[in-house]
Parts: structure tokens; sequence; C-alpha cells
């Protein structure tokens, strides 16, 4: 319990990093990928059993498109947290639970249940509270867009990742995921001089800050997180994750100074309460 609560812990700070660093959120996410690839790959060779090979092509097709899948996931992510708040970004990332109940049935030919029907129009509503308008040109409206593509991507991903069950070690899936995101990030940040655009580069200080990204806050956190599925059920794991955005938004607070609006506090509340809710009756039945 002591694992999960600082994994998620870790993965609500990490949010705030998109604060902390100036550059564009491409160059986050492949220096986070990068040095997270890195010490997954340390750790597997040294400190664990992880075996990095072996695997079939399908599978291997599948931790590619994983890996995409992430980088996305995680650019929508930061973009979200630079235009609008921590607190916006964390809140409409956690929609991801909307999308995964209107996918689901269609991968895994399963039955929607009502249930999740009522879960995934409590999260709606709580989207409705956090984002005051559809004009793009407010900064809310725009990073709570981001945000909800974010979760999009995240939903995408998690569907995929039962898709590939058949890969057993997480530790290998966590790095393969890292170093094929930070791969592809790599093939459009070489094409936006080409076509005019010029992101935002991380300073040489910038370093130490990616490194402790990549490090602390993505490859300790996810080894936290799997380490503690050997002990307890995946629901509750499930139900304890929907605290990462509390967390954020108390770090947040504290360390940036960040209000959130009311609105944005209510709505974050419909989507964890309605989150969580869902996970404690899936566990029950």
């Amino acid at each position: 319990m002591l694992k999960i609560h600082m994994a998620v812990f870790l993965f609500g700070f990490a949010g705030l990093f998109g604060k902390f660093l100036s550059c564009s959120p491409f160059f986050i996410v492949l220096g986070r990928t990068f040095f997270a690839a890195i010490a997954l790959f340390v750790y597997a060779k040294i400190f664990s059993s992880t075996k990095l090979g072996g695997g079939n092509r399908t599978s291997f097709f599948f931790l590619i498109l994983q890996g995409i899948l992430l980088a996305c996931h995680w650019v929508t992510f930061f973009l979200a947290i630079q235009i609008s708040s921590v607190a916006v970004g964390l809140v409409t990332f956690s929609s991801f639970p909307l999308f995964v109940t209107f996918m689901e049935p269609l991968f895994f030919k399963e039955p929607l249940k009502k249930r999740d029907i009522a879960t995934a129009l409590a999260v709606f509503i709580g989207i409705l509270l956090v984002i005051p308008d559809m004009d793009f040109s407010n900064n809310v409206t725009l990073g709570g867009f981001y945000g909800v593509l974010s979760g999009l991507t995240f939903a995408i991903l998690a569907l995929v990742n039962r898709k590939n069950a058949r890969v057993s070690d997480p530790i290998a899936v966590a790095f393969y995921q890292n170093l094929f995101a930070a791969l592809f990030l790599i093939l459009p940040i070489l094409l936006f001089p080409i076509i005019g655009l010029r992101p935002r580069a991380p300073a040489l200080a910038d370093l130490p800050v990616l490194i402790l990204l990549g490090v602390v806050f993505t490859a300790m956190a996810h080894t936290f997180f799997i380490q503690s599925l050997t002990k307890i059920r995946a629901q509750t794991a499930s139900v304890i994750a929907g605290l990462e955005p509390v967390y954020g938004i108390i770090l947040a607070y504290f360390l940036l100074n960040e209000i959130p609006r009311m609105q944005t506090l209510a709505g974050g509340g419909v989507i964890i309460g309605a989150t969580i809710a869902a996970g404690i009756f899936d566990r029950r039945s």
C-alpha cells in the first residue's frame, strides 16, 4: 500500500514539471522517456530478473504502438498543463474512463453495463464543469481540450496494454514503451525546422530536471506501481490511482501557488468520485 501511494504521489508530482520546465512538451517527453528507459534498463539488468528480449513480431508491434501512444499521451498532457494549469490538465486527463467505457466493449466484444454508462455520464458532466465554454481562445478551454485528448490517448493505450497481455513482465513493457516513445519523438523534433516550427528547446540547466523527471518520477514510479500489484488487487490499485489529480492539485497549490477555480474543483470532484466509486463497485462484484 505504501509503494502504490508513493507511485501515485510521484505520478501526480510529475505534472508539475510542465510548469518547472519552459521548453516544449515534445522535449519534456523526449527527455522523460529517454532517461526513464535508461533507468529501467539498468534496473532490469542489475536489480531484477527481468529479461529484455524474446517475444514474437505481434507483441513487438504492439510495444511500438504502445510507445507511440505513450508519447502522444504525455505530449498532450504537458501541453494542457502549460497552456492552462496543473489542475485543469490533471482533471481533464482523468476523463479517460469515459473513453474506456465505450471503447472496451468494441475492442473485446463485451457487454456495456448500465453502471458503466452512469459512470461515463458523471465523468462527462465533470468535464463540462471544468471547461467554461467552447471558445478555444480561452486558455482554460484549450488546455482542457488537450487534457481530454490526453485522456483519450491514455484510454487507447490501456486497451492496447490489455490486448498485449501476453508480454508478462511489466518492467520490460515499461522499458520498451519509454524507449519507443523516445524514438518516435525524435522524428517530429527533426522535422519541425523543415516546416518552419521552432519549439522551445531545453536549456542546459533543464538537463538535471529532465533526468529527475525520467528516473524518479517515471521509472521509479512505474517500478513502485508494478511491485505493488504483486500484493494488492488491480481494482484496489485503480481506486488509489484516482488520487493522482488530488496529489497534483495539492502540490501545485503549495509549490506553484496555483489556486484552482471552484468550477475546476467541482468538476474534478465529480470525475474522481465517479472513477473511485466505479472501482469500488467492480471490486465488490
